[in-house]
């Protein structure tokens, strides 16, 4: 199989606390643009103290079976969830991945525990390296916990502590810990996603950017996932193309989408 910009692996509808649009729309709007292939993968955030899970699940897969159902043959509809923080409840995490059955899962880490998402932290109160330090800490605990499909956004806090707050951040100094996470991801056949939001927010390029691609490549990384963290559906498939490019620039020739949890190698044109 083959694609240029057609494929989304990283959307929400309005069953994510911060989404706007429900499934059936995204459906409408990625069939409008074209796309062949969307995953819909709203938050599940595990440390949530708010969300009733049983429901959440419960609602959020039948809306996605039923989009899956009625734009079948105009648009593959992948059941997924960005399963946040999942460490954090491992008992609660594998229970709902046993429960229902998802095409695709995102594993992410959105804040460290007992904390606020990295989003809203005043960062002129952190030591921005410790913080780091702890989240990809965090992040390879959550690889080696290994039970999702695709690591989303690897480099999340740089949106806020060098995109937002203009902060500038040497990377190099956590080349040890990135390079364990890349490794852990490759040696059990995980994939690492291109999330193309970062491309248009202050921040300007992918998260992770193109550097740790090529490492994930060098390191034997196998499995690429491209997606827009699309939160309404007049973004969906933003930045895909860049994605589709940065990939194969890094050495990639062919980005995955995942059906009942099993990868599907598309090639990229």
């Amino acid at each position: 199989m083959s694609f240029s910009n057609l494929t989304d692996m990283h959307t929400h509808s309005d069953h994510s606390f911060d989404g706007n649009h429900s499934c059936m729309l995204l459906c409408e709007s990625a069939v409008d643009k074209g796309l062949n292939v969307i995953a819909i993968t709203d938050h599940c955030e595990i440390d949530s103290k708010n969300l009733d899970f049983r429901a959440f699940c419960t609602n959020q897969f039948f809306e996605t079976y039923k989009a899956k159902r009625f734009f079948e043959g105009q648009l593959l509809v992948l059941q997924g969830l960005e399963l946040g923080q999942a460490i954090y409840n491992r008992e609660r995490s594998e229970h709902i991945l046993n429960k229902f059955k998802y095409d695709f899962i995102l594993g992410s880490i959105h804040n460290l525990e007992n904390m606020e998402d990295f989003y809203f932290l005043d960062y002129s109160n952190y030591d921005i390296y410790a913080l780091l330090e702890k989240y990809f800490e965090t992040v390879y605990q959550l690889c080696l916990w290994n039970q999702f499909d695709s690591l989303a956004h690897l480099t999340y806090p740089l949106r806020y502590i060098k995109g937002n707050s203009k902060i500038d951040v040497d990377l190099s100094r956590f080349s040890d810990i990135i390079e364990q996470i890349l490794k852990t991801l490759s040696q059990n056949g995980k994939a690492l996603e291109i999330n193309t939001s970062g491309l248009f927010l202050e921040l300007n390029e992918t998260l992770p950017p193109e550097s740790i691609v090529r490492l994930f490549k060098e390191l034997g990384g196998e499995y690429i996932t491209i997606g827009s963290d699309s939160h309404y559906h007049t973004k969906l498939g933003m930045g895909i193309e860049q994605g589709m490019a940065l990939a194969k620039k890094c050495g990639f020739e062919y980005a995955a989408i995942y059906q009942k949890r099993e990868p599907v190698m598309l090639q990229i044109k």
